[in-house]
């Protein structure tokens, strides 16, 4: 018996339409098909194989933060990420290296919840 691996991320949102937007136009994610569900939603392709769902009529408070509650994206090219974030004026924290000398940067969605994108750590040697 054993995991094999993360299926999917799960989101609350209040504004469904406001949160597809902002994972489609600012995360460039790629929108995919969705069972026909009793409750609004949106579902995205995260890399090859796992998926971002949005669940719509979130009426709670979301609590994250950086350093708390988060979800992280493995991205190919941080600069440019950065420069695109910067030319559209979409707020980030600003670049960190981790002690294993990976990069991080987070953003906020629509609702307050933390992403991370991060990039491998570099190889050894």
């Amino acid at each position: 018996m054993q995991t094999l691996q993360l299926n999917h991320v799960a989101l609350h949102v209040a504004d469904l339409e406001r949160s597809t937007k902002f994972y489609t136009e600012v995360l460039k994610l790629e929108p995919m098909p969705r069972p026909d569900f009793a409750f609004p939603g949106a579902w995205f392709r995260l890399g090859a194989d796992q998926e971002l769902h949005l669940i719509g009529e979130r009426t709670s408070p979301v609590i994250s933060h950086n350093r708390g509650n988060h979800w992280a994206l493995m991205v190919d090219d941080m600069d440019a990420w950065e420069k695109f974030f910067r030319e559209n004026e979409i707020p980030y924290l600003p670049r960190r290296r981790r002690p294993d000398g990976a990069f991080q940067i987070y953003l906020i969605d629509p609702d307050g919840h933390y992403i991370e994108l991060c990039t491998a750590v570099p190889a050894t040697g």
